[in-house]
Order: C-alpha cells, then structure tokens, then sequence
C-alpha cells in the first residue's frame, strides 16, 4: 500500500530460516516500488488467534486515512485453524508504521462457522466500501472441489458478519490469496480505487491444486454482491497473470501516480540445501502496472517505470536479419544483469507450422515437445540470455507461430530454461502461454528482465508474461552472454533492439 509518502510491502517471512516455518508479516518501505528498507516484521503472533502463525492478508485505507491490516491467524496447530484477525497502526502519524496493535475485543473478526472447512479458510482482499457497508472476500472451498469467495460485510471495519452466497465460486479447488478490484474502461491506463465503482472488475484466485494465479474479466453487482464473468465459458477459459513461476500475486491502487500496481512472488526452483547455504528463499518479481487491454478480454502487465531508474549503459542493434538457424551475440554489455527490448519482424508467416488442436489448452506441454532447439516454419526465435560462450548454458525465450484450422495465426510464447544450468538436482520446466495479439503484419516485441537467477518476460507489449528461476553454474559475471536466435525456416528482422546494463537497487535492513 501507499502511506505518507512511502510504499509498504508485507510479506510472508521465516525469521528463523530458508525454509517454511514460523510465519510472521515482514515489513519494508520504499519511495519508488524498486529501492527498499527493511523495517522489523509488522505482524507476528502475540495473540490467541494468531499463535501458531500469521498468515496471508491485506491492507485498506479507512476513510479518515488510517490504515487497517486484514489478514487469516493460525489459533490451532493441530489441524492449522484458521481465523481472520484485524490490527490498526500503533501511531498512525508514523509515515513508516513501525508498530501494530489487534484490539483484543475484536480479533478474530471472522471464524469458520456453518460448514466452512477451517483448514481452508485463509486470505482476506483490501476491503471496498459501498451502500454503507465495508466488504471482503475470503478465499475458501466447498465439498472438497468448489473454490469459492466469501463475502463478509461490516458497517465500521470492526465487527463482520459473513453473507448468505459467495462472490463466486468454480470447480476448481482451493482458492487462497483472492483479489477483486474495479478496472477502467477498455485501453485506459489509469487506475481505480478499489471502493471505486468501475465499468468491468477482475477477480483473481491462486489455485492449490495448481501454484498458478488466475483471472477472469467481468460485472459485479453491488446490490446482490456477485460477480459474473464475461466470458460465457467462465473459468472455464481463465487467463493467467502469468504463465510462470508467479504465485500468491496481489495488486494495490497506488493514489500517487493512479495506476493499479501488481506483486508477485516466485519460490526457488533448486533445492533445500541450495536455500539453506545462501540463506534466503523465495523473491518478489519487479512490480507490474496493470490495465485492460483495448479489447477488454484481458490485462496488460508492463514493469513499473521506476525500474527503467536502474537502467545504465544501452547497446542497439537495429535492421538485422538472422537467417534460418543463425544467431548473432548483442555485444558491448559489461554486466549480465540487464534490460531487453527488442521489435521483431517476420518475412513470412507462410512456413508456419499447423496447429496441434490438441494442446489448445496446454500451451506449456507444446513448448515442452517444440523447445528452443526443435527447428520450426516461423519460429522459435527470440533471446538466448544468461549463456555460456560454448551455449553449453543458455536460457531461451521465444515465440513460435503456428496457424490453426482456419489458416489463422497462433502465437505462442515460452520460456525454455531445460538447458540454462549444468548443476544438478534443479527444477527445470519449461513455460509457456498463447499471445492474444495480431502477428498479421509479422510484427511482435518481447521484452526481458534479466538478473541473477530470475527472467521476467513480457510478449507483445504485456499480453502474455513468464517468469522462470534459473540457475546458471558457468554463465555467470563475464561469462554470461546474450544472443538473438532464429531456429525457423522463414528471415527474422530485428527491427530494433536496446538492451541496458541494469544496476543494483538497495535493499537495507534498518
């Protein structure tokens, strides 16, 4: 949240270790989203139901300005009980909010009666106000299967009283970290309150079952407090945020700049030893701007513009065609660490390759059987990043397109990290996600967040996103490169391409 000048990020935190355990909320602040200050942990267990644990929330703006901190509390250990607890800032003057109280008379706010699986049961939203009453979800699930969003409802942010039907639910499983929140109107960028009335909403759950965060575009009644997806097919034809390794995501309206920002979170893709020895697990991705698109079907996710802050020395190249199975190095970058923007441009899309109706649904089981290096019609092409001069090392992410049965371009986009390390006992899986955009003209971008063991990708402008955790072993420092690569049969121009050295933010413990 935004507060006095400062952005707050909370977030779920073992203070004792690299591993899962002991969660308490750590705290840090920020004047631009990318430069942080890591304050002491804002919430932890102090009270009877909070004692085993606290767990994942949100923040709202009251009114008057002062800021409440919704979020589930573990009161039993056996069976991880769950309730949802509200605390206050201790001295609301504090722009950095140091210290929290949980009025005893209050907490919890909410518990899981009438049937309600206590085991899954967790997750408050930012609360909106509407009609003189506060509402919230809470994510849940019903006979085992049905994911679903709980309204609750308060008059004064103390005391809530859950009502009679959900949100929304689908057969889907668990539904933790629910987000709901107005969007503006098709292509505008600004953003809106979330106790704003907007002309369409996006609700989001991150599925159990899955570790993936999903959304759909709809309405949203305010009398009857439903929602509808206006997608006949529902969640049926969800679309994720990103098709990655981006879970437990949570947007904010940020009143300063009014734009809807996105966090998300990625776990490690090595293993548990790996964590242990260098001390920390888990990473935030870069924070996301987020706006429907101009045909209102789906959001478009760009990095915040304060990222471009880090940005140092830029090299171009511009106007170059890679013949079938070529690729060319981007040279004169002293770090590994950098940001890449470049503009495609495919001679023809008549060598595309049919599209298999069968991965319709899977587009991450396709680019695991037509990787990066399993030549095609148009595509792959795309980066080679974080690579060994030998490319023994390289992480690929690309487009392939392919036409479908009405002679209709499909795009897919993926990231390929199969061969981005040769250290063993890594997690390696490929990603990939459809681009809903128009390749007729034979144009597309991409652009690349490149960092020590993280690509965060955006195709065609922000329609489809990945994230993947890699882990080189020996295209590290200098001997990290990058490369554009055509792996098709049909010219790929790069209209233009600029990629920056990227510096490092600071991150201070105070």
């Amino acid at each position: 949240m935004y507060y006095k000048g400062w952005y707050h990020l909370f977030y779920q935190y073992n203070p004792k270790g690299a591993v899962w355990g002991n969660i308490v909320w750590a705290h840090s602040v920020s004047r631009d989203l990318i430069n942080w200050i890591a304050l002491e942990p804002a919430i932890y267990p102090s009270i009877p139901s909070d004692q085993f644990g606290c767990w994942s929330g949100s923040a709202t703006l009251l009114p008057d300005g002062t800021p409440a901190i919704t979020y589930t509390g573990i009161s039993r250990s056996d069976i991880n009980y769950q309730v949802q607890n509200v605390a206050f800032p201790k001295n609301a003057s504090d722009p950095l909010l140091r210290e929290w109280v949980k009025p005893a008379e209050l907490n919890p706010i909410a518990v899981p009666e009438g049937g309600i699986n206590a085991t899954q049961f967790r997750d408050p939203t930012t609360a909106w106000y509407a009609d003189g009453h506060w509402r919230m979800l809470v994510g849940g699930v019903r006979g085992g299967a049905r994911g679903l969003a709980f309204v609750y409802r308060s008059r004064d942010f103390r005391r809530w009283r859950r009502a009679r039907k959900p949100l929304h639910s689908a057969a889907t499983g668990m539904w933790e970290c629910p987000d709901f929140f107005p969007v503006s109107g098709a292509g505008l960028e600004n953003g809106l309150d979330t106790s704003e009335a907007g002309p369409k909403y996006v609700l989001k759950n991150s599925l159990d079952l899955t570790r993936y965060d999903y959304y759909t575009v709809g309405s949203y009644d305010r009398r009857r407090d439903r929602y509808v997806p206006d997608d006949p097919a529902g969640d049926e034809r969800r679309r994720r945020y990103d098709y990655g390794n981006f879970y437990a995501s949570k947007t904010f309206y940020d009143p300063a700049k009014r734009r809807r920002v996105l966090l998300g979170w990625a776990n490690e893709s090595d293993s548990v030893p790996d964590d242990k020895a260098k001390g920390w697990a888990g990473i935030h991705a870069i924070p996301r701007k987020i706006w429907l698109d101009p045909s209102g079907k789906q959001l478009l996710q760009w990095p915040v513009e304060e990222v471009e802050k880090l940005r140092g020395k830029p090299v171009s190249v511009a106007g170059k065609v890679v013949k079938p199975g070529q690729h060319f190095e981007v040279t004169g970058l002293a770090t590994y660490q950098a940001d890449v923007e470049v503009s495609f441009e495919v001679s023809s899309l008549d060598r595309a390759e049919p599209f298999d109706a069968a991965y319709a649904n899977d587009a991450q089981k396709l680019c695991g059987v037509k990787g990066a290096d399993a030549k095609g019609g148009v595509g792959p092409f795309g980066l080679w990043v974080l690579a060994s001069a030998d490319l023994q090392e390289k992480t690929a992410v690309f487009f392939r397109v392919f036409k479908d049965g009405y002679g209709k371009p499909k795009v897919l986009m993926c990231t390929d990290p199969t061969k981005s390390s040769l250290s063993p006992d890594l997690y390696k899986p490929t990603f990939a996600g459809f681009v809903d955009t128009d390749i007729s003209s034979g144009k597309i971008t991409l652009r690349s967040l490149i960092d020590r063991s993280v690509v965060e990708s955006f195709g065609a402008g922000g329609r489809t996103c990945i994230l993947s955790r890699v882990y080189p072993s020996i295209a590290v420092g200098k001997d990290a490169h990058l490369y554009v690569f055509n792996n098709g049969e049909a010219d790929i121009k790069v209209s233009h391409l600029t990629a920056w050295e990227m510096k490092k933010p600071l991150m201070n413990g105070a």
